[in-house]
C-alpha cells in the first residue's frame, strides 16, 4: 500500500522530457532563422519604407531627391537637389550599409538598363513620380526579392524570385 507516497515515476519523467527536448529541437531552428537571421527580409521591409518615405518628402517639400546605391560596397544613401557638395559627401559617407549575407544585386531602370557593378541612382520627382525601376537583393542562402517601383503610383511591388526586366 502507497499511503501519502504521491509523485512521478522516473519513466514518466524521462518521457516529459524527451518530449520537451523534441519540440525544442524542432522549434529552435525555424524561430532563430524566421525571427533572428533574416536579414533579407528586414533589409527589404527597410528599403521599402524608404522608398515610400521619400516619395512623400519629395511631395511634401517640393524637391527632387535621389536614392543612390553603391553596388560594390553595398550600401545606400539620400541626396536632394538643394545639398552642398559638402552635404553629399557627408550623406555617402553616413549611407546605410545592407546587413552582412544581403547583398543588392543589381538595379534595373528604364532607358538605362541593368547595373550590376559602381553607382546607380534612382530619382524622385517634386510631383512624387520614380524613375521606373526594379532592384533584385539576395542572400547568402541563395533568397532572391524583385523590388518594382510603379513611377506614377509610388508603389513597391515585392516578389520573392527574382524576375529579369529588358527594356522594350
Amino acid at each position: 500500500m502507497n499511503l501519502g507516497k504521491k509523485g512521478f515515476t522516473f519513466i514518466e519523467l524521462t518521457v516529459v522530457l524527451v518530449l520537451i527536448g523534441l519540440t525544442l529541437s524542432l522549434a529552435v531552428p525555424r524561430f532563430r532563422y524566421a525571427m533572428l537571421t533574416d536579414d533579407l527580409k528586414g533589409t527589404v521591409r527597410r528599403m521599402v519604407g524608404t522608398v515610400r518615405s521619400l516619395r512623400n518628402e519629395a511631395i511634401r517639400e517640393q524637391k527632387f531627391y535621389a536614392l543612390h546605391f553603391d553596388l560594390e560596397a553595398n550600401r545606400l544613401w539620400i541626396n536632394s537637389e538643394d545639398m552642398t557638395d559638402e552635404e553629399r559627401m557627408e550623406a555617402h559617407q553616413r549611407a546605410f550599409q545592407l546587413p552582412d549575407g544581403v547583398r543588392v544585386l543589381d538595379v534595373w531602370r528604364r532607358g538605362k538598363g541593368k547595373e550590376s557593378a559602381g553607382e546607380v541612382a534612382i530619382h524622385f520627382t517634386k510631383k512624387g513620380y520614380m524613375e521606373e525601376s526594379v532592384i533584385h537583393l539576395g542572400a547568402e542562402d541563395g533568397r532572391q526579392f524583385t523590388l518594382i517601383f510603379s513611377p506614377f503610383i509610388g508603389r513597391v511591388k515585392l516578389l520573392e524570385e527574382y524576375i529579369d526586366f529588358v527594356d522594350v
